[in-house]
């Protein structure tokens, strides 16, 4: 048997956290670590971007997004700082009719609160005439609470969960240049509460599961990544156990030191190599749909992802062009472990982005 551990390079294995995410000199740090930062100075950084120092506000984009995984559907909720505007967007997936219910909302960039940083019961905010959303973030003790509604004149959707640990944390600094970083962490959930969808009530079980990405960087000019992930609660090499993966193509300047494709298993982690994405049409009895291939050179990811659904937001004015796919659908294939174990993966739900910027 290959040994898989070694197609990991080493700059992927966690390292112990510094204070500050920035040091005082301006330099950013670039790696894997062990736990959150305390200070996510990117603020800081000594021009991470061809503009004056100045300027960093206006490119910095934060966000928290969280993907909560029902057995009656998905959500998406995520609050976004894009430097120059806010945003909150709910997605919901209905599985058993395939619809989705979106709900979109645009506010000022100082109107938007995103957390300092995830410890302590640090809070991100944010709330329009039609939607808020609140995150209560206590990494640090393995806990998040969540909350939010919106409205339009047809929907109303409204939330409330607790959310529990239930494996490390993917905890990642990938640099788009020599001073450009991405900083982002996924941690992976069970969830406890209550969702609200145009009057009918759905409440956890013992499958439910979420995923929180906080998720700050100075992208390109011209950007571009594709995602798919999935999570729950499945029986995996005989044993029933929260399960889940991330596997994700951007433009980090090292594919194979920084990036942050990983499995999420009940209690660890296995860190997955680079992957690329690749697209095809198949044409079935319903109709069209798209499949993405996602590959690794080392034969550990080889899953294909049927897109069911898809929310876009799309916008072309002039020096601003947005391309964002948010899409649900499933998974077929496998990925393997560090240690060579083979996890099929057969039809479970997944997620994926396939998002283009000019901003």
């Amino acid at each position: 048997m290959a040994d898989y551990s070694s197609f990991i390079d080493s700059a992927r294995r966690a390292k112990p956290t510094p204070e500050h995410l920035v040091d005082e000199k301006g330099n950013c740090a670039f790696g894997t670590f062990t736990d959150e930062f305390r200070d996510l100075n990117l603020l800081q950084a000594k021009q991470p971007t061809h503009l004056p120092q100045f300027l960093n506000r206006q490119k910095l984009t934060q966000w928290e997004a969280c993907e909560i995984h029902l057995k009656e559907g998905t959500l998406l909720s995520v609050i976004c700082d894009m430097g120059l505007f806010g945003k909150i967007l709910h997605v919901w997936h209905d599985r058993e009719n395939g619809t989705i219910t979106a709900f979109d909302h645009n506010l000022a960039s100082k109107d938007t609160g995103i957390a300092a940083n995830l410890l302590d019961g640090c809070r991100a905010y944010a709330k329009t005439d039609k939607s808020d959303i609140e995150y209560i973030n206590d990494f640090g003790n393995g806990a998040a609470h969540l909350k939010g509604h919106a409205a339009d004149e047809n929907n109303q959707l409204e939330y409330a969960f607790q959310l529990t640990q239930v494996c490390p944390a993917s905890i990642v600094s990938i640099p788009f240049d020599r001073n450009r970083p991405l900083y982002t962490e996924k941690m992976m959930f069970a969830a406890k509460g209550i969702l609200k969808i145009n009057g009918r009530i759905i409440e956890c079980d013992d499958f439910s599961t979420a995923i929180i990405d906080d998720h700050r960087g100075y992208y390109p000019r011209r950007m571009h990544y594709d995602w798919v992930s999935a999570m729950g609660r499945y029986e995996i090499n005989g044993k029933m156990q929260y399960f889940g993966f991330n596997l994700t193509r951007n433009q980090s300047i090292d594919q194979r030191r920084y990036n942050e494709n990983l499995i999420f298993f009940e209690n660890r982690t296995s860190i997955l190599p680079p992957v690329s994405f690749s697209r095809s049409e198949q044409t079935r009895a319903d109709g069209r749909q798209t499949v993405w291939k996602v590959r690794d050179d080392h034969d550990m990811v080889s899953v294909d992802y049927t897109m069911k659904a898809v929310h876009p937001t799309v916008l072309h004015a002039g020096a601003v062009n947005i391309d964002y796919y948010f899409t649900l659908g499933t998974v077929q294939g496998y990925l393997r472990d560090e240690q060579g174990n083979k996890i099929p993966l057969d039809g479970i739900d997944a997620m994926g982005e396939d998002k283009t910027m000019l901003f």
